[in-house]
């Protein structure tokens, strides 16, 4: 049985704002156990709780904001397009990737795919 859209959309608007401006354990929290993040495509697949931990936390202490673009989901399945931003010092950085993730029952996260590359992130100067 697949979850029920309505979690899987929860699930997507929680994990937009997690990485924007949440914590580790709050984007942790909505992963299953035995979940996998490949971000982005192409790149080793990070299979354990520890190591999905240790990729979030270099986000925590950004200065970041997001917006949900476009979202699709499908049998347990979605994919979506968000736009993050984040701000070093004078500059700020854009990238808009097309996230691709898999659910449990529960609307927790099992797998999660990111696609997007260097040449994606926008650079703008104060």
């Amino acid at each position: 049985m697949a979850p029920a859209v309505e979690d899987i959309r929860k699930t997507i608007d929680a994990y937009v704002q997690a990485v924007a401006h949440g914590t580790v354990d709050e984007i942790a929290a909505l992963y299953a156990a035995g979940a996998t993040v490949e971000d982005p495509v192409g790149s080793e697949v990070r299979t354990t709780e520890a190591s999905i931990r240790e990729f979030y936390a270099v986000l925590e202490p950004l200065q970041q904001t997001a917006e949900l673009l476009t979202v699709r989901i499908a049998s347990g399945s979605a994919a979506f397009q968000f736009n993050l931003t984040t701000v070093f010092g004078e500059n700020t950085f854009e990238v808009a990737p097309i996230d691709v993730m898999e659910f449990d029952d529960e609307g927790k996260i099992t797998s999660m795919r990111a696609y997007w590359n260097e040449s994606d992130m926008v650079q703008r100067s104060a």
